[in-house]
């Protein structure tokens, strides 16, 4: 068994010239020169034995074993990359490590942050943002807002609103037609889904509650990401099902309007939550009382 491991720059040197085709742009990324480069290239092609790049004139192209050692290797760095960040936050105590999925961040928490950093400039902010769970994500933060049912294991949640779900669509949808005057027009229109295999959106619950749940939508649009399915409906492709967590900021700018009414209670929430190892940072519970002070506050008030 081989007991030889590449180095550190020579997978970087690897992965920085695969990700540009370049020896050139990879040797001004990582501050070095192109002889540096190709050094460490041919270094780690003598130790695995196998040529990763095709040299043709002045360009470069993966072999087929470049390719498959890519994928290894950059997922290995972007480990070791996140473990680095980890350990280097937790060594500092005015650092305050935010997990937030992208949407919230977007729409919700970035427009508040500036009264955050006004009373507590002490407390450095790392905004680190996702845009589904996962069952291998890592919890490397200190405090997170996530949108679920709760009951998180390992972790301590607090509701930040209820939230309810009700159709949204663009004024320029609406004025070119056909009209939406009550839910059966639905049938006319695209309608905007966000889903996936395993997580379905929250449409078949709102259209019990407007009490048309035998409709069936004629012309969809499916999305993976409720940011993807509110631009959508943003730019006039259709109707989409808004989450009152989320939408608020662009029903007050006019980009969206609630055709509608009838709102549904969701069986979601967003939530503040954080791990014990966080229950007595005291960066933790002041960013946390703010968070339902400031933040609630605003969801609450776009409930109907």
């Amino acid at each position: 068994m081989r007991n030889h491991l590449p180095s550190m720059m020579s997978l970087r040197a690897f992965e920085a010239a695969a990700r540009h085709l370049s020896f050139t742009r990879a040797a001004i990324e990582l501050n070095l020169t192109q002889t540096a480069i190709s050094h460490q290239i041919k270094n780690l092609e003598d130790l695995l034995r196998v040529k990763l790049f095709v040299r043709n004139a002045n360009m470069i192209a993966l072999t087929e074993a470049g390719e498959i050692y890519l994928r290894s290797v950059r997922n290995a760095i972007m480990e070791i990359s996140a473990a680095t960040d980890r350990a280097t936050d937790q060594s500092d105590e005015n650092m305050l490590t935010v997990q937030c999925l992208g949407l919230f961040a977007v729409k919700r928490l970035l427009p508040h942050l500036h009264d955050f950093r006004a009373q507590h400039p002490a407390i450095s902010l790392k905004l680190r943002t996702i845009q589904a769970f996962e069952n291998n994500f890592h919890h490397d933060f200190d405090v997170a807002i996530w949108h679920g049912a709760g009951g998180w294991a390992g972790m301590t949640a607090e509701r930040l609103a209820d939230e309810e779900v009700f159709p949204v669509c663009s004024p320029g949808l609406l004025a070119a037609g056909p009209p939406l005057k009550s839910p059966g027009d639905l049938e006319r229109h695209t309608i905007i889904r966000t889903a996936s295999t395993i997580l379905r959106d929250e449409w078949p619950f709102w259209l019990e509650t407007a009490k048309t749940n035998e409709m069936q939508f004629r012309s969809e649009i499916t999305c993976d990401y409720m940011i993807t399915s509110l631009q959508a409906a943003i730019d006039g492709l259709g109707v989409t099902l808004g989450r009152s967590g989320v939408v608020g900021p662009d029903l007050a700018a006019g980009r969206l309007i609630e055709p509608f009414s009838i709102r549904a209670r969701s069986m979601f929430a967003y939530h503040v939550v954080w791990p014990a190892r966080s229950s007595d940072m005291r960066k933790v519970q002041v960013f946390k009382n703010w968070l339902v002070k400031r933040v609630s506050d605003a969801l609450q008030s776009d409930l109907s």
